[in-house]
């Protein structure tokens, strides 16, 4: 069995460099209630810079949707992927994360000679890796994968806007704000939602107790299955 101590130098910071291809990763999506958690590899040209490359969420959306088009444009390659509602679900969120990270990296047309991972985790690769905490800012490669995935994922939610718009989700992106809750508490959760996390949980529960109304008549009782928002009166009394 491997020591403690050897299981600590496995996850210690690499100190050299392998010769050959450099990709970044990074993911998007991981903390809101609804949608796919996504994650984008990017492996730059180093004879076509691209400048402003930053942490996502330190740009404007005007800026990311620049720089997004410039990455894709002038990167050696690009890989978008995602993990899916029902696999954040089954898998838990963490878990999820790292399949999308692993099919992005898996996805480019190039192979890296090593991955730079933005956090403190590493997905399961064939090749070498190494996480960067803050690697979104410190890395080129790294911040054009964030791009990326978070425009990719803003869009996705654009999408379900137009599939559910009373969720709001054009503009929280699936994220646990004030509206989205209330149209929560007032909706109910829509398939898109992850039922895994606690305020959809809450939310399924609501709507499973409100569907299910026992009504007692006499010594005995009659059930009725109504519609959670559709209040159902009946008239009980005795026919004449």
């Amino acid at each position: 069995m491997r020591s403690r101590k050897f299981l600590k130098a496995e996850q210690a910071p690499l100190v050299w460099d392998a010769p050959g291809l450099l990709a970044g990763v990074d993911e998007a999506g991981r903390g809101p209630l609804a949608g796919p958690v996504v994650a984008a590899a990017v492996i730059l040209d180093d004879l076509r810079p691209i400048r402003g490359l930053a942490d996502s969420k330190t740009l404007t959306a005007k800026q990311r949707e620049r720089l997004h088009d410039q990455i894709l444009a002038k990167a050696l390659c690009c890989s978008i992927a995602h993990a899916t509602v029902e696999e954040i679900d089954t898998h838990n969120i963490l878990q999820a994360t790292m399949l999308a990270m692993r099919r992005a990296v898996e996805g480019l047309r190039l192979k890296p000679a090593k991955v730079l991972v933005d956090g403190n985790r590493l997905p399961t690769l064939d090749v070498l890796a190494e996480a960067i905490v803050k690697g979104d800012s410190l890395v080129k490669a790294i911040s054009a994968a964030s791009i990326l995935a978070k425009v990719h994922r803003d869009r996705l939610c654009e999408q379900l806007h137009t599939e559910f718009p009373h969720y709001g989700f054009a503009g929280h992106k699936g994220y646990g704000t004030p509206e989205h809750l209330e149209a929560l508490r007032r909706h109910g959760a829509c398939v898109h939602h992850r039922k895994s996390f606690s305020p959809v949980a809450a939310a399924l529960a609501r709507t499973a107790a409100a569907a299910s109304v026992v009504v007692p008549v006499g010594s005995a009782s009659v059930a009725m299955v109504v519609g959670a928002s559709e209040p159902v009166r009946l008239d009980l009394r005795a026919a004449p």
